[in-house]
């Protein structure tokens, strides 16, 4: 299991002892171990909203830190109860097809040959568990949908996702037809997995069988928009943290106190191994389109926030457009073009990124340890340090209205400010803004 030592931070600097630390090495275990990941809308991400728009972008993110890029679903959108003008990207009429929106499948080859071309993977958004209801299995294989009383298709229940047909589990040729799907775009396209959508809704051993057959062909990186042990026991490699997520609103609002990522923490050591991957986030598409922008979720908080969530043990994720401080709410059924301005935030977001894949204290195995623990008698400073034999990195966050102040503590040897890109020695006192954070890197 994992080991996040919680202890206070005061007696971490003020001990003469060093913290525990274990062997490691300074190259990942996996390349998975020290990624990063970009949700790209692809919709909204352009003017023209297709493949050959992404292209001039990839070197740009590739600079950020970027590893892996994550496509939101590709497929063509279904007509039938069809919400907004364009629909939603989820309403899947084809599985073995690309919406003509976005461009040809040769363009969307480009795509893929242009992120490996630059060393990152790219995985698509993926539906499994309903489809469009003019999707061609609605008309083929009736069975393979869950069906009313009247014997007739019909949305997920307890949803308003009057769109889209919940499809049948029970039907054993409708899991191989979906396995099927899931290869095609592996064996003909050569992407390197999936994020798959409302991934608890589908049955697990549905999930491992699937993954399963698709790491016959290639070593897929799986994500499931979801919690919990049961889907890393599935086969998949890195779960949404939601619950931080939740959590970090409810701090904002202040409605939980800081100690509640401690809580959290302790929560996550209980649930899941070294292996499970946990992705953490301040946005993504569904929290920009229904819950807000970030500054709205977490208002004058929004960097201290940004700061936790790229420094916590997981993968961290940017949505498309923070780069350029996106500060609207995407249309999730209209074009709505992303305002992308002058990158003013980039610089910002890659030392964080770029931080999270070359250091090896803050990598997803067992090298990394994470002491995190408030400041008695400073309730609003959040600080922790992340250290294995190599590295050490200490994150010290401010969450009040006031300057912080601390004194005497006990950073010997050479620090970077990485926000700051300023070499420091043998630091004792931190000051520390309102609302603002330190990171400090040992050199």
């Amino acid at each position: 299991m994992k080991k996040f030592y919680i202890l206070g931070i005061l007696s971490l600097f003020y001990s003469c002892s060093e913290p525990p630390t274990i062997d490691d090495k300074k190259t990942p275990l996996k390349w998975k171990d020290n990624a990063t990941i970009y949700e790209l809308n692809v919709r909204q991400f352009s003017e023209k909203g297709d493949f050959n728009s992404i292209l001039p972008h990839l070197e740009r993110i590739r600079k950020m830190g970027i590893k892996i890029v994550w496509l939101m679903p590709i497929h063509p959108i279904g007509k039938i109860n069809r919400k907004g003008s364009l629909g939603s990207y989820y309403s899947v009429k084809n599985y073995k097809a690309i919406n003509p929106e976005f461009g040809s499948e040769e363009e969307f080859k480009q795509l893929v040959d242009s992120i490996h071309a630059l060393d990152m993977k790219i995985i698509i958004d993926w539906v499994a568990n309903h489809s469009a209801f003019d999707n061609p299995w609605a008309n083929e294989h009736k069975e393979w949908y869950t069906l009313d009383s009247n014997q007739n298709l019909q949305p997920p229940l307890g949803t308003d996702w009057w769109d889209v047909a919940d499809l049948n589990y029970d039907n054993t040729e409708m899991r191989m037809a979906m396995i099927d799907a899931l290869l095609y775009w592996v064996n003909e396209f050569d992407i390197d997995g999936y994020r798959c959508d409302v991934a608890s809704w589908v049955p697990d051993d549905f999930w491992a069988d699937a993954i399963d057959t698709l790491k016959t062909t290639k070593d897929v990186f799986m994500l499931a928009e979801a919690e919990g042990k049961n889907m890393h026991d599935a086969g998949f490699d890195m779960t949404y943290n939601w619950s931080y997520m939740h959590v970090t609103n409810e701090i904002a609002k202040e409605k939980k106190p800081l100690l509640a990522i401690d809580s959290l923490l302790k929560v996550e050591d209980s649930l899941y191994d070294y292996s499970d991957i946990r992705m953490y986030f301040t946005t993504n598409h569904d929290e920009n389109s229904w819950n807000g922008t970030t500054k709205e979720r977490y208002g004058s908080s929004f960097e201290v926030q940004t700061l936790l969530a790229f420094t916590m043990p997981g993968m961290p994720l940017i949505y498309n457009g923070q780069e350029s401080s996106l500060n609207k709410r995407l249309r999730f059924f209209e074009k709505d073009t992303i305002e992308w301005g002058d990158y003013d935030m980039e610089i910002y977001y890659s030392k964080l990124l770029q931080l999270r894949t070359s250091n090896s204290a803050m990598w997803s195995n067992d090298s990394t340890h994470v002491f995190s623990r408030l400041f008695k008698e400073q309730e609003n400073l959040y600080a922790f340090q992340r250290k294995n034999n190599h590295d050490e990195v200490n994150v010290f966050l401010n969450f009040g209205k006031d300057t912080v102040l601390l004194n005497n503590i006990n950073l010997n040897g050479k620090y970077l400010d990485l926000m700051n890109n300023e070499t420091l020695i043998n630091l004792k006192e931190i000051s520390i803004l309102p609302e603002q954070g330190k990171i400090f890197v040992k050199q």
